[in-house]
C-alpha cells in the first residue's frame, strides 16, 4: 500500500519537476511558466506534509534536483525573489524528512545556501538585497536543519554530529557570517522576518555556538538585542512582547556562554571559593592564562578582558531597566528570567550587575501579572535558598540596597519623580515581603534590617535626611457623610466606618507613589520586627520635640513602622499577617500613648520651637527647589509706602502634627487592644478635646481615633467607652479648669460627652454639676467661661427632657374642665343659674378647706381606737406637687434656682441659654420646685420680652409658652396682665418698622417679610405660639382674647408667609374652643361688605377667606 502511494507521489511531482527542469535556465519568457510549476510544487509538497507523508531520500533527491538546477544554472542576481522563496520554502519542507538521513556535506551547503540568501551575498561577490519575504524563507529552512528534534536521545543523532561539525574551525567563518546577517534581520520592519531571525539566534546560541567563539559575537549580540527588546526609539512605542522575549533569551545565552561563571573558573580568570585552600588561593591572586597559537578565531579571556566586558554588560543591562514597565507578560518573564539566570550563573563574574538584577526582580514581583510576579517571587526564593550556592551574596547585596535606597530617597524625595520613588520604594516592599514570607531563607537580611534600625544603624544620620524632606500638606477637600465629626458622634457609625483623612507629602502627585512609600515603612517594620523599636522611639522622641514639619514626619513615620511591627495597618479591614504580639511590644506602645497624650497638656502649643539646623546634622545635603510661577521680591526691594509684612502663622503645621499624633495613638491601641485600658486616663481627653476642633480634618481624626479606641476595647460603639470612662473624662476636665490652667476647650469636650452618653448621663449627672457651679462661682466673670458652663448644664436639662419617664404627670385644671353647653341648651342653663343664684350652700357638701382641724369630737379620746389619716394627709400623699421628688427632679431643682440670676447677665447668649434652660426644666418639675423660681424671676423674664436682641425675645417667649401648656393656672394673670401688653406693644413697633424694611412685602394689604429668616418673622411666630398655648391651657380674659385676636387677624392673610398663616389659623382654632361665637364675630367683621355696626373692624385689603374656612371647619 506504501509504495503504491509512492508511485502515486512520484508520478504528481514528476509531472511538475520535468518542466522545471527544462525550464531550469531562467529567461523573462520562462519565469511566469517556472512560477507557476513552483507554486503548484510548493502547495503539493504542503499538502503531503500536512498528512503526515514521510519522503523517502530517493523522492527527496529526485525533488530537489530541478530546484537546486535552478540556483545553480542562473546568477543568484538574476533569479526573482518570488522564485528563490519558492524554491526555499519547498527546501524547507523536504528537509523537514531529508534531516534525519542527511550527510555533513549536504547539510553544510545547504546552510551556506540559507545564509548567503539571509546575508544577501553572491558567489561572484555581486549583492543583491533581497526581500524580507525570500530572506524570511531562508531563515526557515534553517531552522528546520538546526533545531532539536525532542524525539532525539542518541548522543549519535544528526543533531549531535552537526552541532559537532558547526564548531570545527572551518564551519566557524560560516556560522560566525550567518550570525552577522542574522544580527542584520533581526531590527527589520517585518514582525515575521524579526521573529524568525530572534528564533534561529535563540537555536544558534543554545547549541551551535560554542564557549570558545562566543566572546567574539557577545558585543554586537548584546547591542543588538538591547535595541531589539527596547522597541524602535524613533516610533516611541514598546516592542512586540515574544519578539522581546526572544530578544532577550538570546541575549542571556550569549552572555552565558562569554563570562558564565563555568568557564571562567576554567579558564582561571576567577575562582570558587569553597573551602579555606580556595580562600588562600584568592588571596595570592592568580596569574593571567596563556592562551593556545592558532585559534584565530577564539578572543582571548584575561582579567582584563573579563574587567572591560563585565562593565559594558553592566551598561547593557542599565539601558533594559525600561522593559521592567512592558505591557506585556511575555517580556516581563522574560526579563525575570534572564536576571535570575545571570545571578545565579555569574555571580562570580559579574558582581557589579547584581543589585542591578536584583532590582529587577523585585520590581516584577510586584507586577500586576500573576504569571510575572510569581515567576520573579519563586526566582528570588531559588536563589536564595539554603541549596543555592549564591545564597549569601545576595543577602547581602539586598541588605546593602535597602540601605543605600534609604539613603537615596531624600535626593529623589525633592525632584518630584514619582516614578523613580515608587519603584525604590517597591524594591524595598519587596524585600520585606520575601523576609516576612519566606523568613528562613533570609533570617540573615532580618537581622541586617534589625540592625540598621536599631541603636547602631545610623538612624541619627540618615534619619534626619529623610525627615528634612518629607513635608506633608492637608489635603484641599474632605469627603465624609455627616459634615462635622461631631454628628457622626452623635448619630452613631453604623453605616459609616471612620477613617483619617489622607495626607499628601509636598513633593509627590501621585496617589499610588505615596501608597507604595507608606507601605514601603509598614513592611520594614514588619521585616525588622522588634528591633525596629528603637526607631519608632527615636522619631517619636523627634516628633515629640517639635511641631515643625520634621515633627510631623517624625509622628508619621513612627506610625507606619509601629504599624508594620505589630502587623496592623490603620484603616485597613484585612491585614495579611497575624499580628505579632511581645511583653516588649507592649511596653514600647504603653510608652508611646503617654508621651504623645502628654502633647495635649502643653500651656502654649501655638508656639513654634526654635528650629536649629546645627542640631540636625543637614548642612550637606544640597539644597533642591522646585519653583512655579512668578519669583516674588523680597519685602526690602518694595517701593513705597505698604502695609507691613506680617509672616503667616504656622497653624496648619500644628493641626498636621495634632492628627499624625492621633494615628500614633490608634496604632497603639490596635497594638495594646484590651491592654490600652490602662492609659485611657491620659489619651481619652487628647482625643476627645481634637473631635471638638473647628478644623473638620483634625475633627474627623479624632473621631477616627476614637471609634479605633472602642473597638479595639471591645465597646460596641464610642458611646459605651465614653460612659463606662465617664470618671476618667470628668477628672480630665476638672484638672484644665483650675486656677492653674484653665482650657475653655474642656467645657467644649464635657458638652459634647454629654450630647453623645445621652440619656445615660443622668446617672453622672450630679457629679457634672457640681463640677459646673464650681466653676460658675470661680469664673462667673469670663463671659466665655460662663457661656459654656451654661451650655452644659442647658444639655443636661434637655437630656432629662428627653426621658419620658422624668416628665411630671399634672391634673387637669378644674376651671378649664368645665365644659360649654351646647347652643340649644345654652338659655336653660342660664335661666338654671339665674333661680339658685342666691341660694344657700349646704355645710356636708362644702368642700371649701380650712386648715387642719380634728374630726371628732373633742371628748372622744378613746385610746384603743386607732387614729385614722385625716384626708389632708391622704391629699397631701396623693398630691403629686408635695410628694418627695426624685433625686433627677432635685438636681434640676437646684440647677433651675442657681442659675435664674443669670437671667440678668451682660451676654445675650447666656440669657437666652437660660431662658432655654428653665424652659426645658417646666415638664420635668412639679410645681413646689418649679413655680418658686419662676415667682422670683418673673420680672426679669419680662423684661427679657423687652430685650434689644430679638432671639432673647424668642426664648423668653418659648419660655411662656413651656409655662402655659404645663402649669397654665399659674400663669392666668400673668399671660394677660404681663405677657400680652407687651406683645401688644411689639406688635405695634413691629408694624412700623416692617412698612420702612426692604425686606417686607410688597402689595395692598401686605403682612410681615419676604423671608423666614428676618428678625421681625421669627418675633411673630413666637408670639403666635405663645399666646396659642396660653389659649389651649390657661384660662381665657375674654376682652383681652378679643383683643388679642383683632390684633392677630392679619396674619390670616393670603399674601403674608405660609409659616405665619399656619400659626395664625391654630390660634384662631384654639380660641374657637374657648368663645366661638368672639372668633366668628372677628372674622366675618374683617370679611364684612356694606354698613354693619362692626364695620369699623372691616379690612378689605386682607383676603382672609380661605383660612376663615379652615378656621370654622375645625369649630
Amino acid at each position: 500500500m506504501a509504495e503504491i502511494q509512492h508511485q502515486d507521489v512520484f508520478k504528481e511531482l514528476k509531472r511538475l519537476c520535468v518542466p522545471l527542469l527544462e525550464n531550469s535556465l531562467l529567461s523573462p519568457v520562462v519565469i511566469p511558466r517556472v512560477l507557476s510549476l513552483l507554486t503548484e510544487l510548493y502547495a503539493h509538497l504542503q499538502n503531503l506534509h500536512n498528512t503526515g507523508f514521510n519522503f523517502s531520500p530517493s523522492l527527496i533527491s529526485y525533488t530537489m534536483f530541478p530546484l537546486t538546477s535552478i540556483l545553480r544554472r542562473n546568477e543568484s542576481a538574476a533569479i526573482p525573489d518570488r522564485v528563490v522563496e519558492l524554491i526555499l520554502s519547498s527546501l524547507q519542507i523536504l528537509c523537514e524528512d531529508w534531516w534525519w538521513s542527511c550527510d555533513l556535506r549536504t547539510w553544510e551547503q545547504l546552510f551556506m545556501l540559507c545564509g548567503a540568501f539571509v546575508g544577501n551575498i553572491s558567489a561572484k561577490g555581486k549583492e543583491k538585497e533581497r526581500d524580507d519575504e525570500s530572506k524570511e524563507a531562508a531563515i526557515r529552512c534553517l531552522i528546520t536543519l538546526t533545531r532539536k528534534r525532542e524525539t532525539e536521545s542518541d548522543p549519535t543523532s544528526p543533531h549531535a554530529k552537526f552541532v559537532e561539525h558547526a564548531r570545527t574551525t572551518s564551519f566557524i567563518p560560516i556560522l560566525g557570517q550567518t550570525i552577522n546577517a542574522l544580527i542584520t534581520t533581526t531590527e527589520s520592519s517585518s514582525l515575521h522576518l524579526q521573529r524568525s531571525s530572534l528564533e534561529l539566534l535563540r537555536i544558534l546560541f543554545e547549541h551551535y555556538v560554542s564557549e570558545d567563539f562566543a566572546p567574539t559575537v557577545l558585543p554586537g549580540i548584546v547591542s543588538t538585542m538591547s535595541r531589539v527588546a527596547l522597541g524602535s526609539p524613533t516610533l516611541k512605542t514598546w516592542a512586540n512582547g515574544e519578539v522581546a522575549s526572544l530578544a532577550l533569551s538570546v541575549m542571556q545565552m550569549a552572555i552565558l556562554k562569554s563570562v558564565g561563571d563555568g568557564i571562567c573558573i576554567r579558564e582561571g580568570l576567577v575562582r570558587e571559593v569553597t573551602d579555606l585552600d580556595d580562600l588562600i588561593a584568592v588571596a595570592e591572586g592568580t596569574g593571567e592564562r596563556t592562551v593556545t597559537p592558532g585559534e584565530e578565531h577564539r578572543i582571548e579571556r584575561t582579567h582584563a578582558w573579563l574587567k572591560a566586558t563585565s562593565s559594558q554588560l553592566l551598561m547593557a543591562l542599565k539601558a533594559l531597566t525600561p522593559i521592567v514597565l512592558h505591557p506585556t507578560a511575555t517580556a516581563l518573564v522574560a526579563i525575570s528570567s534572564l536576571s535570575s539566570s545571570l545571578l545565579e550563573y555569574t555571580s562570580l563574574t559579574l558582581p557589579s550587575c547584581r543589585p542591578l538584577l536584583i532590582s529587577f526582580l523585585l520590581s516584577l514581583s510586584r507586577s500586576t501579572y500573576d504569571s510575572v510576579s510569581s515567576h520573579a517571587y519563586g526566582s528570588l526564593v531559588q536563589l536564595t535558598s539554603p541549596a543555592s550556592k549564591v545564597r549569601h551574596p545576595l543577602s547581602q547585596t539586598l541588605l546593602q540596597m535597602t540601605g543605600d535606597i534609604l539613603s537615596t530617597l531624600p535626593r529623589v524625595l525633592p525632584s518630584h519623580a514619582d516614578f523613580k520613588v515608587e519603584l525604590l520604594a517597591g524594591q524595598v516592599e519587596a524585600i520585606c515581603r520575601l523576609v516576612t514570607i519566606s523568613s528562613e531563607n533570609f533570617s540573615t537580611l532580618s537581622r541586617g534590617l534589625g540592625k540598621l534600625f536599631g541603636p547602631m544603624g545610623g538612624i541619627e544620620k540618615w534619619g534626619w535626611r529623610l525627615l528634612a524632606v518629607m513635608e506633608f500638606e492637608m489635603s484641599q477637600v474632605t469627603i465624609t457623610d455627616s459634615p462635622m465629626a461631631r454628628l457622626m458622634l452623635e448619630q452613631g457609625t453604623d453605616h459609616y466606618e471612620p477613617t483619617f483623612p489622607e495626607l499628601s507629602l509636598k513633593y509627590i502627585t501621585s496617589r499610588s507613589t505615596q501608597a507604595t512609600l507608606e507601605q514601603m515603612f509598614r513592611s520594614l517594620g514588619n521585616a525588622g520586627r522588634e528591633d525596629c523599636i528603637y526607631a519608632v522611639e527615636w522619631f517619636t522622641a523627634v516628633g515629640r520635640n517639635r511641631r515643625d514639619d520634621r515633627g510631623v514626619a517624625a509622628l508619621w513615620l513612627g506610625s507606619r513602622l509601629l504599624e508594620g511591627i505589630a502587623g496592623v495597618t490603620e484603616g485597613v479591614p484585612e491585614v495579611d499577617l497575624a499580628p505579632r504580639r511581645s511583653n516588649r511590644l507592649y511596653k514600647a506602645a504603653r510608652g508611646l500613648s503617654r508621651t504623645i497624650a502628654e502633647l495635649w497638656d502643653e500651656l502654649n502649643p501655638d508656639v513654634e520651637p526654635f528650629d536649629n539646623p546645627q542640631a540636625d546634622g543637614m548642612d550637606d545635603i544640597p539644597s533642591i527647589e522646585h519653583v512655579q510661577g512668578l519669583v516674588v521680591l523680597d519685602q526690602s526691594l518694595r517701593i513705597g509706602r505698604g502695609t507691613a509684612f506680617t509672616p503667616l502663622r504656622k497653624t496648619s503645621k500644628l493641626i498636621l502634627h495634632s492628627m499624625v499624633a492621633l494615628q500614633l495613638l490608634s496604632v497603639s491601641a490596635r497594638v495594646l487592644q484590651a491592654r490600652f485600658a490602662s492609659v485611657l486616663l491620659y489619651t481619652l481627653y487628647p482625643i476627645l478635646q481634637s473631635i471638638i476642633s473647628p478644623v473638620s480634618q483634625l475633627s474627623d481624626s479624632g473621631f477616627a481615633a476614637l471609634n479605633s479606641v472602642a473597638s479595639c476595647l471591645s465597646y460596641a460603639s464610642p458611646a459605651n467607652l465614653l460612659i463606662s470612662n465617664f470618671d476618667y473624662i470628668l477628672d480630665a476636665i476638672s484638672r484644665r479648669l483650675s486656677r492653674q490652667h484653665l482650657d475653655i476647650d474642656a467645657v467644649k469636650v464635657l458638652l459634647v460627652v454629654i450630647r453623645l452618653v445621652g440619656r445615660d448621663v443622668i446617672q453622672k449627672a450630679s457629679d457634672v454639676v457640681d463640677e459646673c457651679f464650681d466653676r460658675l462661682d470661680e469664673y462667673h466673670g469670663y463671659d466665655l467661661v460662663v457661656d459654656r458652663l451654661i451650655e452644659v448644664l442647658l444639655e443636661i436639662v434637655k437630656v432629662v427632657e428627653e426621658d419620658e419617664d422624668s416628665h411630671v404627670i399634672r391634673e387637669e385644671d378644674p376651671g378649664r374642665a368645665i365644659a360649654i353647653p351646647p347652643d340649644n341648651t345654652r338659655m336653660d342653663a342660664f335661666e338654671s343659674w339665674f333661680t339658685s343664684r342666691n341660694d344657700t350652700e349646704s355645710h356636708e357638701n362644702d368642700s371649701t378647706e380650712y386648715g387642719p382641724a380634728p374630726r371628732r369630737p373633742w371628748g372622744d379620746t378613746g385610746a384603743t381606737a386607732p387614729e385614722e389619716p385625716s384626708a389632708d394627709e391622704s391629699q397631701m400623699q396623693n398630691d403629686p406637687d408635695t410628694a418627695q421628688v426624685t433625686p433627677i427632679q432635685a438636681l434640676s431643682k437646684q440647677i433651675v434656682s442657681r442659675t435664674v440670676y443669670f437671667l440678668t447677665h451682660e451676654s445675650a447668649t447666656v440669657r437666652t441659654k437660660i431662658l432655654a434652660l428653665l424652659s426645658s426644666a417646666v415638664p420635668i418639675l412639679p410645681e413646689s420646685a418649679l413655680l418658686a423660681s419662676i415667682h422670683k424671676a418673673w420680672p426679669f423674664i419680662l423684661n427679657r420680652l423687652s430685650d434689644p436682641e430679638p432671639f432673647v425675645v424668642t426664648a423668653a417667649a418659648g419660655l411662656v409658652e413651656a409655662l402655659s401648656m404645663h402649669v397654665g393656672s399659674f400663669m392666668y394673670r400673668r399671660v394677660w396682665d404681663d405677657v400680652w401688653p407687651r406683645f401688644r406693644t411689639m406688635l405695634q413697633k413691629l408694624e412700623v418698622a416692617d412698612s420702612k424694611s426692604a425686606l417686607a412685602r410688597r402689595g395692598p394689604g401686605s403682612v410681615g417679610t419676604e423671608s423666614a429668616y428676618t428678625q421681625s418673622h421669627r418675633l411673630y411666630r413666637s408670639m403666635l405660639k405663645t399666646m396659642t398655648a396660653s389659649m389651649k391651657k390657661v384660662q381665657v380674659n375674654d376682652s383681652l382674647a378679643w383683643e388679642m385676636l383683632v390684633y392677630f387677624r392679619r396674619f390670616l392673610h393670603s399674601q403674608s408667609h405660609q409659616e405665619l398663616q399656619t400659626c395664625a389659623t391654630e390660634l384662631f382654632a384654639a380660641a374657637g374652643k374657648n368663645n366661638a361665637d368672639a372668633v366668628w364675630l372677628v372674622l366675618f367683621s374683617t370679611t364684612a361688605t356694606g354698613d354693619s355696626p362692626t364695620s369699623f373692624l372691616q379690612k378689605r385689603e386682607w383676603d382672609i377667606q380661605k383660612n376663615s374656612e379652615l378656621i370654622l371647619q375645625q369649630l
